[in-house]
């Protein structure tokens, strides 16, 4: 018998999961938001695959380099496990059409919001992106939900507020909410219909400022 795919939570990283600083180039420019460790630990618990989605054109544009975009992405991991949360995988895209590095400056189908991330995750970890999420700060983030089936949410953090009062026509979020947390809550809420593949869904969020 075929092994039921997982559903997952695809979240954006900059200005959703962390601060949006521009071009993270920097671990000690790395801030969570207070609330992003509790969060992600409730997913966890509710049986949730957890998996980051990010471009990082920066790479292209030879500001920084996939080897410190790999070691964010280590930081990020040991920093959420001493708060007891993990992601299950990270996916990011180095490309832009008007990079500067030759290898990277190209068209592809990976950059937000195309589905080459989420495909990636999909085969690599057997998730299911028809009972999935999408949660960002950009409009791309809400299309890239769009094009692979999954419900999307934008978050009014990093860019979000701004994002809001411009939606691109004909695009329209299943919901608009003001945080990571918020966006969590209402995907624990839209699962307590009953999902055989969901753990706890009691898992509670509290929305505190983590130790860490």
């Amino acid at each position: 018998m075929t092994p039921t795919k997982r559903p997952a939570v695809f979240l954006d990283r900059d200005g959703t999961i962390i601060e949006d600083v521009g071009y993270l180039d920097t671990l000690d420019r790395v801030a969570f938001f207070p609330w992003t460790v509790d969060t992600i630990r409730a997913l966890n618990r509710a049986g949730l695959a957890v998996v980051v989605v990010t471009n990082q054109s920066g790479i292209a544009r030879g500001l920084f380099t996939d080897a410190f975009v790999e070691e964010t992405h280590r930081y990020l991991t040991a920093r959420l496990e001493t708060g007891g949360a993990r992601v299950d995988a990270y996916y990011y895209c180095p490309h832009h059409a008007d990079g500067t590095v030759a290898e990277y400056s190209r068209r592809c189908d990976c950059r937000k919001p195309a589905p080459g991330l989420i495909d990636r995750a999909t085969n690599d970890l057997g998730l299911d992106p028809a009972r999935s999420f999408v949660v960002g700060d950009r409009w791309l983030d809400v299309q890239l939900g769009r094009a692979v089936g999954a419900r999307a949410i934008l978050v009014r953090t990093g860019v979000g507020s701004v994002q809001e009062t411009r939606p691109p026509s004909g695009v329209t979020a299943d919901a608009v909410v003001d945080n990571l947390a918020a966006a969590a809550s209402w995907i624990l809420n839209d699962l307590r219909s009953g999902d055989p593949m969901i753990g706890d869904r009691r898992s509670p969020i509290i929305d505190r400022r983590s130790p860490i």
